[in-house]
């Protein structure tokens, strides 16, 4: 797979790795919300593979939403300026809702959104990670289900985008900085 320079791409999870976490994560959602009106909302883009995979392997029916925010732009670290970007078009009232995202890096974000679908009088509002970077957090976040603690890297794949590339790639890579002659820069 080509990589633009100065960048190179390390497996950090496999395709095997992922569907287990999406199945246990599915399980555990399954039975918590049995008999709840549940409303998936998926933070776009980056949740999009993630959601489908996970909604695919519940048990319990649920409604599914989406919502956008913006807060990278073409950087690999937040701006810390979070902006929603898209609405969820369904009623919030009354619903248990389940935030579904693909990484809580800052917390900013999430943060945000949950703050933005509390003020819609829900019954509950919980949140589901692919990925935790506790490293990065700069508020205090609550995530009911988490599906890996993940080192303070930059990450691509699997809905995860540098610039608007490298979503469809089925695995989860380090997104890398090249150092002289090739080699990588490591914090190991």
């Amino acid at each position: 797979m080509a990589v633009t320079p100065p960048y190179e791409l390390k497996l950090l999870y496999s395709r095997e790795q992922i569907a287990a976490v999406v199945t246990d994560l599915s399980a555990r959602i399954s039975r918590d919300f049995e008999g709840r009106d549940l409303l998936v909302i998926g933070v776009l883009k980056g949740s999009f593979i993630f959601l489908s995979d996970l909604v695919r392997e519940l048990s319990i029916p649920v409604e599914i939403d989406f919502i956008g925010t913006s807060s990278y732009g073409n950087a690999t670290t937040s701006s810390g300026h979070i902006r929603i970007t898209a609405e969820p078009t369904s009623s919030l009232a009354g619903r248990h809702i389940l935030i579904v995202e693909d990484i809580v890096d800052t917390g900013l974000c999430i943060e945000a959104i949950v703050e933005y679908l509390s003020k819609r009088d829900p019954a509950s509002v919980s949140v589901c990670t692919l990925m935790n970077k506790p490293a990065r957090h700069q508020v205090p976040v609550e995530i009911a289900y988490t599906g890996f603690t993940i080192p303070d890297k930059f990450v691509v794949g699997y809905g995860l985008d540098f610039s608007q590339r490298y979503r469809h790639l089925p695995e989860i890579f380090t997104l890398e900085e090249k150092t002289d002659a090739g080699q990588l820069a490591s914090d190991d």
